[in-house]
């Protein structure tokens, strides 16, 4: 970015405030704040790239400030400076607030200048990134309507279905607070996660009775297909990714690799919900589709073995606005 990037200063001591400010002036363009509260507003108001924050204040604390302001503003950097040396504290700063660094008091200004630029640097990749998921999306937007195309005109079951399991997976995604990042890759992999279905044989894709275990082979072979398609498109690597491990279940019995937990990319724990519940809800040869509040119960029912517990509770609480949009 050719411009100064914008930093916010939070902190309820002028004292304080003024020796941070001038710590950084000249590289950067700096606002400050002796109001956290004030301090939300200033970023609906301006872009900054990076805020830091002071830990003990008395309208909210340096934790619960970044924490609302990690959840308005994801893409931004946050680091907390505090006194504290309790590592529960400090744990929860990271974990709660999603803070880039903690910084203990007193600092050496050489060090903080250090620890800023770094993670402008990592702000800078981060956007970088960005921009590349936004060019795939717009390089390959012609190919994927090539290929859902012919994947609707392949079984009349998937005609909509990937744009409807996209928008599931990026609405639980925002939920989750993740970066635009991350969303926009779990968007090319929502766009894309099925592909494979053109290499299964009609035969197997419409019959009406049981599968044998060679007929549900061939079903599962679709991720194969799908990640042959597609990796050697080095940009795609994560998305890849993603589909590669959207039918592994959170408790490891699923498939092709076993994967559990936390081993699952987030992206693919997402996809999970939202492909079981578009299924649920779906008309098929074999049997008819359930209401929405009947697949509510059923994803419910799987979290914490077919689904991710924490993916599952984001679901819930876009399940209204999902419901909604597809009603409409």
């Amino acid at each position: 970015m050719d411009e100064k990037y914008n930093i916010l200063l939070v902190d309820d001591e002028e004292d304080n405030l003024s020796l941070l400010y001038r710590t950084l002036r000249g590289s950067y363009n700096l606002d400050r704040s002796t109001s956290p509260v004030k301090a939300l507003e200033m970023m609906d108001e301006k872009d900054y790239q990076l805020v830091i924050s002071d830990h003990k204040m008395p309208e909210m604390d340096g934790v619960e400030f970044l924490k609302r302001a990690s959840e308005k503003h994801p893409d931004m950097m946050r680091i907390l400076l505090t006194a504290y040396s309790d590592a529960n504290i400090l744990i929860d700063a990271i974990n709660y607030a999603k803070i880039y660094r903690y910084v203990k008091k007193p600092y050496n200004p050489e060090e903080l200048q250090l620890i800023v630029s770094a993670a402008l640097e990592f702000y800078q990749l981060k956007h970088d990134n960005d921009r590349l998921i936004v060019d795939l999306k717009e390089l390959f937007s012609g190919t994927i309507k090539a290929i859902m195309g012919a994947l609707d005109a392949k079984d009349s079951y998937t005609s909509g279905r990937s744009m409807r399991i996209t928008f599931y997976s990026t609405e639980i995604a925002k939920k989750l607070g993740l970066s635009s990042i991350e969303v926009g890759k779990i968007e090319l992999a929502g766009m894309l996660h099925d592909i494979g279905m053109i290499g299964v044989s009609d035969d197997v894709l419409y019959k009406v009775g049981d599968l044998t275990q060679e007929e549900y082979d061939e079903i599962k072979s679709h991720i194969n297909y799908s990640v042959k398609i597609l990796e050697d498109i080095k940009q795609l690597k994560d998305v890849v990714e993603i589909i590669r491990c959207h039918h592994e279940n959170y408790d490891g019995s699923g498939y092709p690799a076993g994967l559990r937990g936390e081993e699952i990319p987030v992206g693919a724990r997402i996809i999970a919900v939202g492909d079981a519940f578009d299924s649920i809800i779906s008309d098929r040869i074999y049997r008819q589709k359930n209401n929405y509040d009947e697949a509510l119960a059923e994803i419910q029912k799987g979290s914490g073995t077919h689904f991710d517990p924490i993916v599952v509770r984001a679901f819930c609480e876009c399940y209204d606005n999902i419901v909604k949009t597809i009603s409409e």
